[in-house]
């Protein structure tokens, strides 16, 4: 499946290329790339951000783990990727990467502010915890951002009355 964002309004294609920009620097362990990358998807709206890829982490952890996670997936996923990441990205936290798997399944902090976490910490985590997850599954990101905006639009199609 091909797809192209030219269709999406200006906001969704901006974090759609800017994902796709920071998920390939994350698999080519491309630090500077990187970190150019992360910084122009961190300068999109945080919240169109954060539900486009925590949809794209979301639909790779169904397909990775049917049988749903248990705490000690969760533990290997984040050792995984955090181990990954630190020959390269010495940013790298376990407990960010912890709250976006959380995010991303639904799991929302009772107390946002307990553990705040800044757009641009956001927009690299969740940019290497989505190139982790793609590499473990052998899935293109370009099909699941699709699938993931799809899906965004059918639900909040759905919500307008």
């Amino acid at each position: 499946m091909s797809v192209s964002w030219r269709h999406l309004p200006k906001p969704a294609r901006a974090v759609a290329e800017a994902s796709e920009d920071a998920v390939a620097a994350a698999r080519a362990r491309d630090l500077p790339e990187f970190e150019r990358a992360a910084g122009l998807l961190a300068a999109q709206d945080a919240e169109h951000v954060a539900l486009v890829l925590g949809t794209v982490t979301r639909m790779l952890l169904e397909d990775l783990y049917p049988g749903g996670l248990t705490a000690d997936d969760v533990r290997a996923l984040v050792g995984r990727c955090a181990r990954a990441a630190a020959g390269w990205f010495p940013g790298v936290d376990a407990d960010t990467l912890v709250m976006l798997v959380a995010g991303a399944l639904g799991v929302h902090q009772p107390e946002p502010d307990a553990f705040p976490i800044d757009g641009q910490a956001v927009a690299r985590h969740a940019a290497l915890l989505v190139a982790d997850l793609l590499e473990a599954s052998g899935h293109a990101l370009r099909d699941l951002l699709g699938a993931a905006l799809a899906d965004i639009a059918l639900v909040q199609s759905a919500d307008t009355p």
